[in-house]
């Protein structure tokens, strides 16, 4: 087997889990410490105890261990936060992995011993992006999902490690763009509570409610799994550093599986004697067999067509094996096209009626081939598919190692020196160079029975016992007529394998002894302020809120707050002016199709998606000394290289003051906050920064940016995005809420999906302008000239209301104050 080039990153969610990952062969694990700063909070997680058992066992394994912190972090979490992470060195995690850029400057800065690993949830996709993160001292970048293998290569090139992922669940949006779960309801996916709504039924239909495509389409939203078995030797020479397996809400027996079915194909891949990674299709057989919605590789190959989606069903598939040929009321006689195990369960679910299905267990084994005489609950058509949902092998496998102490034996060296009048010597050094140690035994003395032989010393040495060792090499010095007791060569063995232990725990000890307490909520509050006066030049900031005279500081902040809009059309644009907005933004690809139709002054918004090929479109809208609406870092990163003025958008999370600061210094001149804070959460955010704040008062929230073109559901695609009719329409995603979502694809084939009722906050500007926030944007991607017009002029009697002290409008029929006054989870 030649050098390991790509790292298999597996999941764990469980002790169980974790140990079946590095039985599985896993070079490194993720998981979360505890339940609250994880983007799988539902998964049970670890304890500090269990953590650092599991530390150790991967440690003495050769893998390392990363801690997933891969949420938002609100300002009032964030000396919790640091706390764990502070917890998560001490216990011996090998890396973080962090979306929120405040946290992980915060990490960087007081724990540098550890690697810091950007999220995908943090969403970069392209090599500007990733090479922003390097510069910022992160070690390694979790690419987005949607990327191809150029786009992958091109990243890589960078220099900066970039992590990908290999296998398994695919989110229909781009990863930290959605607020679908947090808009039914207050579990957010970008805090680590997603209720999975893409997996529910959702139809798309015209603006009569007449349905668009097949019937049997229901699941719009849900994608296949992703499956990279075949294109590993690709991601290598791509420069791919990690291969990752998603899965941490999975069972024991699917980590296994799939992280050792990966190990095979990772070796043969990158082995001296590069072959097919799969000749008899055993691998992929034991992938189907663990949980899956059928496969795709449609992104890594640069597609994104209906073939990538599982529209019939969103849960598991497993592997077709079999056809029923017969059937009565208790017994199916099935053709066998795969085998089947005793213990297997069986799924039968017939064509034409697919909820009538059912599961039982096969009772014996049977062989491809063959016919299968199988128990049933009741007669079903001939025709239809018989599945293995749960594979028996995997179970007894997962059994198996959840009862060793250690999940897997780790190679080692092994010196054996028993020389006449010298003391024994057996000494033990891992494979890979990284750590050896030495036991030390009594004086070797002449037989006085029966003379040592070197096959016998081997072997006593070799067998490893209950260590977590195994013997990759033997060299034995051994002198003639020497003599010594089997149980002293296992006596010493064993001293030198609790040596060898201990060699390589040392490091994390000494590690954990010198690693830097975690800040108090009083030491984190001063320093971030101490760094703002630095960065900013003047003292704390104050809104409103903190003045003395509350209602003449609520006066002056309405006079000086701006209405601004987001104009999607050159008519609405111009409304907006009319109507008084002092800042009109406009979506980059309107303003580069027809720039002279749009009034002067207009504030382009780039795309919250930006990979490589986006730039000929993106770049010359950055201009030096112009404002810019920029949707993700390597955005902000090119804006602030031109001199320009970018304005974070709300899809770039900023919910703590340590965000404030990171992004200010990379250039940030202004904040649009997420709709998924609260009032109160945006009032230290407004704080602590030394630009402008604002925030959306009106209008539709996007709940999904996809790759995919949900329009693709109509099954009338014509692969012209430019040309496509289907854009023009009014089209909507109907859910199982029976709410009808707008759906409006873009030039480059991304959907954007609304939500059905607009956010309305402009009857609680006072209380917006109390927490700090300046600008107010009305949101007129769905709305005409006229409606724009109106909500512009709504949101300046606002002001004038609140600056007068008179009563502010109600709300508009039919809108929602959506999380202004209720948290997300």
């Amino acid at each position: 087997m030649g050098k390991r080039f790509l790292e298999l990153l597996a999941p764990a969610g469980t002790k169980d889990a974790f140990w079946a990952a590095l039985a599985g062969g896993a070079d490194a694990v993720y998981c979360g410490l505890g339940n609250d700063f994880n983007a799988r909070r539902g998964a049970d997680n670890f304890d500090d105890e269990t953590f650092a058992t599991c530390c150790r066992a991967a440690h003495v394994a050769g893998a390392r261990v990363f801690v997933t912190f891969n949420v938002v972090i609100q300002d009032d979490e964030m000396p919790r936060a640091l706390a764990s992470v502070a917890r998560a060195v001490r216990l011996g995690a090998d890396a973080l992995i962090v979306q929120d850029w405040g946290l992980a400057a915060e990490a960087k800065r007081r724990w540098p011993e550890v690697e810091v690993h950007v999220s995908t949830q943090a969403n970069v996709q392209d090599p500007h992006g990733v090479a922003w993160c390097g510069q910022q001292g992160f070690e390694r970048v979790t690419l987005s999902r949607e990327l191809a293998l150029d786009e992958i290569a091109a990243c890589c090139a960078t220099g900066v490690e970039c992590e990908v992922f290999g296998h398994g669940a695919l989110c229909f949006c781009y990863s930290g763009l959605c607020q679908m779960s947090s808009l039914r309801g207050p579990r957010s996916a970008n805090r680590g509570l997603c209720a999975q709504p893409c997996r529910l039924p959702h139809t798309l239909e015209d603006a009569s409610g007449r349905r668009l495509g097949p019937v049997s389409w229901e699941r719009g939203l849900c994608p296949k799994d992703a499956l990279s078995l075949s294109h590993l030797a690709e991601l290598v020479d791509a420069g791919a550093g990690s291969l990752k397996v998603e899965g941490r809400m999975k069972a024991p027996e699917y980590v296994l599986s799939v992280v050792s079915a990966y190990r095979e194909a990772v070796d043969a891949a990158v082995g001296d004697a590069k072959g097919p990674v799969d000749p008899d299709g055993a691998l992929y057989r034991r992938l189907k067999r663990a949980f899956n919605r059928d496969f795709t590789d449609a992104y890594l190959m640069g597609r994104s067509g209906n073939d990538m989606m599982s529209y019939e069903r969103s849960n598991n598939r497993g592997e077709t094996v079999g056809t029923v040929m017969a059937c009565s009321a208790s017994e199916a006689s099935v053709a066998l096209d795969a085998p089947v195990g005793k213990g297997d369960l069986l799924e039968f679910r017939p064509v034409d009626a697919p909820d009538t299905f059912f599961c039982v267990t096969a009772q014996a084994d049977a062989a491809a081939g063959a016919r299968f005489a199988c128990p049933v609950r009741r007669r079903v058509p001939t025709g239809t598919p018989v599945r293995v949902l749960r594979s028996q092998a995997a179970l007894d496998a997962v059994s198996a190692v959840e009862g060793r102490a250690w999940p897997r034996r780790r190679p080692v060296d092994v010196a054996v020196r028993c020389v006449l009048g010298e003391p024994l010597r057996v000494r033990l050094s891992c494979a890979d160079g990284s750590a050896c140690a030495e036991a030390v035994g009594p004086v070797v003395e002449a037989a006085r029975t029966k003379e040592l032989v070197e096959q016998d010393v081997a072997a006593h040495v070799g067998r490893m016992g209950e260590t977590p060792f195994e013997a990759a090499s033997m060299d034995v010095e051994l002198s003639p007529g020497c003599g010594m007791g089997f149980s002293v060569l296992h006596r010493v063995r064993a001293e030198a394998a609790c040596a060898l232990v201990a060699a390589i725990e040392a490091p994390y000890e000494e590690r954990a002894a010198a690693a830097a307490a975690p800040p108090s909520w009083e030491v984190w509050g001063e320093q971030c302020a101490e760094r703002r006066t630095r960065r900013a030049g003047s003292a704390r900031r104050r809104v409103p809120w903190d003045a003395k005279d509350r209602e003449g500081a609520l006066r002056q902040a309405a006079l000086r707050a701006e209405v601004c809009c987001l104009a999607p059309s050159p008519e609405v644009a111009h409304t907006a002016f009319e109507a008084g907005a002092g800042r009109v933004y406009v979506p980059g690809d309107e303003l580069l199709a027809a720039p002279e139709a749009f009034p002067a002054g207009c504030i382009p918004v780039l795309d919250e998606v930006c990979r490589e090929p986006d730039h000929s479109r993106i770049d010359p809208l950055v201009v030096a000394d112009a404002p810019v609406a920029v949707g993700n870092v390597s955005e902000l990163a090119l804006a602030a290289e031109r001199g320009a003025a970018p304005e974070v958008r709300g899809c770039i999370p900023v919910h703590n003051r340590s965000c404030v600061e990171a992004l200010e210094e990379a250039g940030a001149a202004a904040f649009w906050l997420s709709p998924e804070l609260t009032v109160a959460q945006m009032a230290p955010v407004c704080r602590a920064a030394s630009v402008p704040v604002g925030v959306t008062v009106y209008g539709a929230v996007r709940a999904m940016t996809s790759e995919h073109c949900v329009l693709q559901m109509a099954d009338a695609c014509i692969h012209d995005c430019v040309c496509c009719r289907l854009r023009e329409r009014d089209l909507y995603l109907r859910n199982i809420d029976d709410r009808r979502l707008p759906v409006r694809t873009d030039r480059q084939g991304r959907s954007r999906i609304w939500w059905d009722e607009p956010a309305d906050s402009v009857p609680k500007v006072r209380e917006l302008l109390l927490a700090g926030v300046e600008r107010l944007l009305v949101d007129a991607t769905l709305l005409d000239a006229d409606g724009a017009a109106r909500q512009v002029r709504r949101a300046a009697d606002a002001l004038t209301a609140v600056a007068a002290g008179e009563a502010l409008p109600a709300p508009e029929p039919g809108s929602t104050l959506g999380h202004l006054f209720s948290k997300v989870d």
